[in-house]
């Protein structure tokens, strides 16, 4: 068996959602190059944490962004090639149910990725509407650990409640939950304010990872109330959100001006004071390196405390994903 600790996490990951998904983020075949250019920066700066998920990509190229990150991560040579880690998230499909089942998932991913999976995460938990289906699902979770076939194990979108569930069928069976993912940001803040996350992720020795630490665009500051939103439901939460996010929007401003970064360095910079591990997507060489801006420098507590009520003053919070449990 594998032990946890082989798992060496850095501050700061690459979110992958976007490659290979053409319904939310427009991703199209001809972005692979710079894709790979992407990938490459982020690796030589450290960030060496890249998430993904077996039902990432739309239409015929799901599984795109496993496969992109597979033929990247054998491309590249340089700096900290030993330490990629790739992590994907393992879909709760209404046809997986038993233990094979997540093994035979994890074998589709490891073959798209062409090397076994890092790190390995529920994507889901069912227990919202169907609990019954979790049992398999998590048992086969534990044996692809216990196969050595993985370094690690993590979950995503639980809450409290049911992560001390999952914990203790993992604890009677020696195997430790490496990192949580939860949506956490300045617009979501629900999963360690209302919830208390961090605090047992803490005590358990667990990772919390933050996924969308820019809340889908609207922590950047590019969109404005009588600007152009993009289309689809990105085009509609600007519309609900930014009338509401003033005050938030003009504190991120103001400390960007201060600090001499921008907006969004600030809004991650905030999630990794908070103790988490940002994982913001980048589709582009400017994007990857105004998120490579976010480290290297730290928010001073009263800047943390002036964030904190900024987001505590926002009028609409962004919408909690529909699988997050309690």
């Amino acid at each position: 068996m594998l032990t946890n600790n082989l798992l060496n996490l850095p501050l700061m990951g690459c979110g992958t959602w976007a490659w290979g998904n053409q319904l939310l983020w427009g991703y199209d075949e001809s972005m692979d190059n710079q894709l790979q250019e992407v990938f490459n920066l982020c690796v030589s700066n450290g960030i060496t944490l890249f998430d993904t998920g077996d039902s990432y990509g739309t239409g015929k190229l799901k599984g795109r962004s496993e496969l992109l990150l597979g033929k990247f991560a054998q491309a590249y040579q340089g700096i900290n090639q030993e330490n990629i880690c790739i992590a994907t998230k393992l879909a709760a499909y209404p046809w997986r149910w038993t233990r094979n089942s997540i093994i035979s998932a994890c074998h589709a991913s490891a073959k798209r990725l062409g090397k076994n999976v890092d790190l390995v995460q529920m994507h889901w938990s069912t227990a919202n509407y169907a609990p019954w289906q979790e049992v398999g699902l998590l048992d086969g979770l534990g044996d692809l650990y216990e196969q050595g076939l993985v370094k690690g194990v993590g979950l995503s979108n639980y809450g409290t409640k049911r992560l001390l569930w999952v914990h203790k069928r993992f604890q009677e069976r020696g195997i430790p939950i490496k990192t949580l993912q939860v949506q956490y940001s300045l617009l979501s803040t629900y999963p360690v304010t209302e919830l208390g996350l961090k605090d047992v992720c803490d005590e358990l020795g667990i990772k919390l990872i933050a996924y969308s630490p820019l809340g889908l665009g609207l922590l950047t500051g590019k969109f404005a109330e009588n600007g152009s939103f993009p289309q689809g439901i990105r085009g509609f939460l600007c519309k609900q959100l930014l009338p509401g996010m003033k005050p938030l929007l003009g504190c991120l401003q103001e400390i960007a001006n201060t600090r001499n970064k921008t907006m969004s360095q600030v809004a991650i910079n905030w999630c990794i004071s908070k103790g988490t591990i940002p994982i913001p997507g980048a589709k582009s060489l400017e994007q990857a390196q105004e998120n490579i801006g976010a480290l290297g420098w730290f928010l001073s507590d009263a800047e943390v405390i002036e964030l904190d009520n900024a987001a505590d003053r926002v009028e609409k919070k962004m919408v909690q994903n529909i699988f997050q449990t309690k």
